[in-house]
């Protein structure tokens, strides 16, 4: 049984940072409450510094309690600042990346391994050069039309298509911002950037992350130490723990049990460039190491993540020594939610990614809040999702313990 979790929560490319992700956790727990009778009490949200916010989680029920602290590994300084570079910056850059993947043949492989996830790329790239299209296309109508009535000279026209196409564009702005065009394709060149090996924010993140988990694990206060990456935070957590792992290589052969946790990755999209050479070194070192457990939670009604994939051999990777992870879990979101609530979000397929850490109204095998603030061992639950799930009493005691083969049993009970 879990007394003490410490979690390290790594964010994808979102610039709502730590104050953003707080207020998803405190809503999360709202609902939670109304399906678990469960007293969960959540501490208020502290920025300690630069790199990291934390709060506190307890929750209790009749034979135990749990204490969880909640540290968030802060980006939103980093992703704030990219977002607000000038466009003359991001558009070259976001073009050779389209491009970069068209010829390098990586889109070709992004469809072989997720077709889903291939045409959810490329809508964003779609945006993204209807964007730049639209403008121009008015800016040539409109110069057309006064030729058509005005007796201006060719470069009369050009100059009116020259002034209109800017003011398109930037008309049509709040519109690219609503459907996050800016955040996703300021994302993928950092992205490719970083996994190549070149000098990016992420180092500086990745570092700061790894030096909080070594100096968790020697403080060796909590029975648990997880790292969980979500979304894009699927490429930043692994390469944390790798990083921790060069710090100190006996991380998770003492002290805390150590676990990855890597919800909705699209690692695989990063890792199937062929200059992907630091990205796919992370996911050999982590995928032999046998002090770690990493579980990959993956949902087919998510586009935005690779379903039912291997995130090791699928992207190429090859390890020499013997392979110890990642863990498949597959998580099924109907099974968190009533139909009435899953018809009010199904169609929305960022609310669909955002489930992996939101709470469901019902009971079910996957439940992000009792993996963070429950008693059971998040490798016991992501290895015997629904006996684990089933050894939990209306009143939210825990019955069993779970035992070779997955079967629940003996009572448990903590003093």
């Amino acid at each position: 049984m879990i007394r003490q979790r410490h979690i390290f929560y790594v964010e994808g490319y979102d610039p709502q940072g730590a104050e953003g992700y707080y207020g998803l956790f405190r809503a999360a727990c709202k609902r939670f409450r109304s399906v678990w009778p469960i007293r969960l009490e959540l501490g208020s949200l502290e920025l300690q510094s630069d790199d990291f916010a934390h709060w506190r989680v307890d929750a209790h029920a009749p034979n135990w309690d749990v204490t969880t602290r909640y540290d968030f590994l802060r980006q939103e300084r980093f992703i704030r600042a990219d977002m607000a570079e000038p466009m003359t910056r991001h558009i070259p850059r976001a073009l050779r990346w389209i491009a970069g993947d068209l010829v390098s043949g990586t889109l070709v492989r992004i469809f072989r391994a997720s077709w889903r996830f291939g045409l959810a790329l490329s809508y964003f790239e779609f945006l993204l050069l209807a964007w730049l299209a639209v403008p121009l296309a008015a800016g040539l109508l409109v110069a057309r039309a006064l030729a058509a009535f005005l007796p201006i000279p060719v470069w009369g026209g050009g100059l009116v298509a020259l002034a209109v196409a800017p003011a398109v564009f930037l008309f049509l702005r709040p519109l690219a911002d609503r459907w996050m065009v800016v955040q996703i394709t300021n994302h993928w060149p950092r992205l490719r950037e970083f996994a190549r090996g070149g000098v990016t924010w992420f180092d500086q993140a990745i570092d700061a992350g790894a030096r909080g988990l070594v100096a968790a694990a020697l403080a060796n206060e909590a029975d648990e130490l997880v790292i969980i990456g979500h979304s894009g935070g699927g490429i930043t957590a692994p390469a944390v723990v790798a990083r921790a792992l060069e710090l100190d290589p006996d991380l998770g052969r003492r002290g805390p049990q150590l676990v990855l946790l890597t919800l909705g990755s699209i690692m695989p999209a990063v890792a199937l460039h062929p200059a992907a050479v630091k990205m796919r070194d992370v996911i050999a070192r982590l995928a032999s190491e046998p002090s770690l457990t990493w579980i990959d939670c993956q949902s087919r009604k998510d586009v935005l993540n690779f379903w039912d994939f291997d995130p090791v051999a699928g992207v190429g990777v090859k390890t020499a020594a013997h392979r110890y992870n990642p863990l498949i879990w597959a998580v099924r979101f109907k099974e968190m939610v009533s139909p009435e609530y899953y018809r009010r979000f199904r169609r929305s397929f960022f609310r669909l990614h955002y489930q992996f850490i939101m709470s469901g109204d019902r009971r079910a095998p996957y439940d992000y809040l009792m993996l963070v603030a429950g008693p059971v061992a998040i490798a016991q639950w992501a290895r015997h999702p629904n006996q684990t799930a089933a050894a939990f009493a209306p009143d939210g005691a825990f019955t069993g313990e779970i035992r070779a083969g997955g079967a629940v049993a003996g009572a448990v009970t903590q003093n």
